[in-house]
């Protein structure tokens, strides 16, 4: 089982000093299956004073995924959705023709020293449902199927694997795990669909006694059974999908096969036509303008 590419991070200030390290889009490719973009944050290790929170911005054309190790944040948006997100739950927010939504420290945590860790990617839209209505899912820690085996253990976030499928509803073929390896224990990933990754969140692992680098996104070749080891114990994600149906722009918070709808998205938020969040009064105002 060969790797295709390497992909490696950059990091990313976005704001109060919340660092994250960003691995999609990359150089190489610009989406693997239909996740057009990855973030990994923290652990952080925030003091009282810390303001992290993200104030309402819009999207189009994709739908975002949130999913935490540690911590806690508040989502809200314009449908009106207010949902506390926790370790282990999915969070899918489909922003189809437009959406907007805040990312808030939870107010029982506002002044109070707190540890954030988790990932959020972003899955483009196929072009069929690109304008589709916006939508928020939440899916519970504890309705993420669990399939435990020798030497560690599989949560099916989205999609289907080890016999187990998420309730987590998507618009095309998608797969994401968390997985964890005991030291010293390995596994063997079959079955995987036609575009897939690994990306380690903690600890080192080896593909087919190859060591992957911390923080590095290895792109397989497609098929093949990936073999995975780890002298350490390991916590890694596999995601993946069925390609995108064309090529996707991409400027700021949003997502397109249409590079003038990304225009006609700029100017909307530019010109405060989206709908407002409830209870939200801030905002982030558009970086630049669209060239």
């Amino acid at each position: 089982m060969a790797i295709e590419y390497f992909f490696k991070p950059h990091e990313k200030d976005l704001g109060g000093g919340f660092m994250v390290r960003r691995i999609l889009p990359a150089a190489a490719k610009q989406a693997v299956g239909p996740f057009i973009f990855f973030d990994h944050f923290g652990p952080i290790d925030a003091p009282p004073d810390a303001n992290h929170d993200v104030r309402p911005h819009p999207h189009i054309g994709l739908a975002t995924v949130t999913y935490l190790f540690e911590g806690a944040m508040l989502h809200r948006d314009s449908l009106g959705s207010v949902q506390r997100i926790e370790p282990g739950a999915i969070n899918w927010m489909t922003a189809g023709s437009g959406i907007v939504h805040s990312e808030r420290t939870p107010p029982d945590l506002v002044g109070k020293a707190r540890r954030s860790h988790g990932l959020q990617l972003w899955a483009a839209l196929p072009k069929e449902h690109e304008e589709g209505p916006p939508g928020f899912s939440h899916t519970a820690a504890d309705q993420i199927p669990v399939a435990p085996f020798d030497g560690g253990v599989a949560r099916v976030l989205i999609g289907s694997a080890f016999g187990l499928t998420s309730p987590v509803a998507t618009f095309s073929e998608t797969l994401y795990l968390d997985i964890r390896l005991d030291a010293g224990a390995e596994l063997v990933l079959d079955k995987l669909p036609e575009e897939a990754a690994i990306y380690p969140v903690a600890g080192e692992l080896a593909i087919d006694g190859e060591a992957l680098a911390p923080h590095t996104m290895a792109y397989f070749e497609t098929g093949g059974r990936p073999r995975i080891t780890t002298a350490t114990g390991v916590q890694f994600v596999v995601i993946g999908g069925a390609p995108l149906d064309g090529h996707r722009f991409l400027f700021w918070n949003f997502v397109s096969s249409s590079k003038e709808r990304l225009a006609q998205a700029a100017d909307d938020w530019e010109q405060q036509r989206y709908a407002k969040v409830p209870g939200e009064t801030e905002w982030i105002s558009l970086p630049r303008p669209l060239r």
